[in-house]
């Protein structure tokens, strides 16, 4: 019996961090159903755009900073941000 019960608590310590909530995004991401804007870098040319889906990992593009609810406050973000080549 104590056994068992030594091996449950062993089970449930080591498994409840995998229940817990996974947040996969940086910065703050709008409410689910709302568009949202990125701002995206080209790891090669460190040029920026605004994109309207967040870029897949392991690609060309990586997200600077956090999601924007809007189109104009995803560009006057990328006015200001200083990582980005400027033309």
């Amino acid at each position: 019996m104590p056994k068992i019960l030594l091996a449950t608590v062993a089970i449930l310590a080591f498994a409840g961090p995998s229940f817990a909530q996974q947040d996969k995004t940086t910065g703050q991401a709008p409410p689910s159903g709302a568009s949202s804007f990125y701002l995206a870098q080209d790891t090669a040319t460190m040029k920026c755009q605004v994109v309207n889906a967040q870029p897949a990992a392991g690609g060309n593009m990586k997200v600077i900073g956090m999601a924007h609810p809007s189109q104009a406050e995803a560009q006057t973000a990328l006015a200001a941000e200083k990582t980005c080549a400027k033309e």
